[in-house]
């Protein structure tokens, strides 16, 4: 009886042993790998710990990249799509799953949770375009084949001040305050431009092909070369007339496209990364 009980919790443990190791080898799927980097790229893994990465270093599905404050990454993914990220950028790669032989499987899930990017999309936005989806707080951003800059700008007190003193001036020759949400959605009031003046939301450029933002407040379609701006998540996403100040300025290097290159997944040096837990 005690040998017969001994070899049962023996199986138990080697049947959770290989739960685990299933588990470990799904967290640890690697989705891209960093191609061009000016600064500090730091990672934050699905259990926690943090990671200092560096060129040739694999980025995995469930990262959070975070860039510093003069920062410019370049992520590239096994798809051969590219994302940039800009200085003070927060980028979760919550899921992405990517076999040339199984269409069916593949799924490409972002989170900008703070500042900007520019995406190329590559292999999986062309073949499965609805498999792609990237989250900001305040729309979600679908794509047709293309390639865009999105920025989330968040509302900070200054941001927020800045939008106030703007409305006041914008209105002053209207002989009374007015809300500025009505005059955005109806395009009658350009937005300030220049360097941490824009107006809390989700600013966009479609520069080539077509993109779709979606929220609560409704759907809007945006094509290569328009800008698109969206308060929040209850607010729709109104087309802007010109661009509202969004900048987006790497190195001359990153406007490079690395998409012929050759492999879709660039074999990582022997630079060993600093991982903190």
């Amino acid at each position: 009886m005690n040998q017969l009980k001994k070899c049962t919790a023996i199986k138990a443990l080697l049947l959770l042993a290989m739960f685990w190791m299933a588990g470990a080898s799904w967290a640890a799927q690697v989705a891209g790998t960093v191609v061009q980097l000016s600064g500090p790229l730091v990672a934050r893994k699905a259990d926690g710990a943090m990671r200092i990465l560096s060129m040739r270093s694999e980025v995995e599905s469930g990262d959070t990249l975070m860039t510093e404050r003069n920062t410019y990454a370049m992520v590239k993914f096994i798809d051969n799509s590219e994302i940039t990220l800009k200085p003070s950028t927060t980028f979760k790669v919550e899921n992405f799953a990517y076999d040339a032989d199984k269409p069916d499987g593949d799924k490409a899930s972002f989170n900008l949770v703070k500042g900007g990017l520019r995406s190329v999309t590559g292999l999986l936005g062309k073949r499965n375009k609805e498999k792609f989806e990237m989250k900001t707080p305040s729309a979600t951003i679908g794509i047709r084949g293309t390639t865009f800059i999105a920025e989330w700008v968040e509302p900070t007190a200054t941001a927020l001040a800045a939008r106030e003193a703007y409305l006041l001036a914008s209105t002053a020759d209207l002989g009374a305050a007015m809300p500025i949400q009505p005059l955005l959605a109806q395009n009658q009031v350009p937005l300030p431009g220049g360097a941490g003046t824009l107006p809390p939301g989700l600013y966009t450029q479609t520069i080539d092909g077509l993109i779709v933002l979606s929220n609560s407040g409704g759907v809007q379609n945006f094509a290569a070369g328009q800008f698109g701006y969206t308060a929040a998540s209850n607010k729709a996403p109104v087309v802007v007339p010109k661009n509202p100040g969004l900048q987006f300025a790497p190195p001359p290097a990153f406007n490079a496209s690395t998409t012929s290159s050759g492999s879709s997944s660039p074999s990582k040096s022997n630079a060993v990364d600093c991982e903190v837990r």
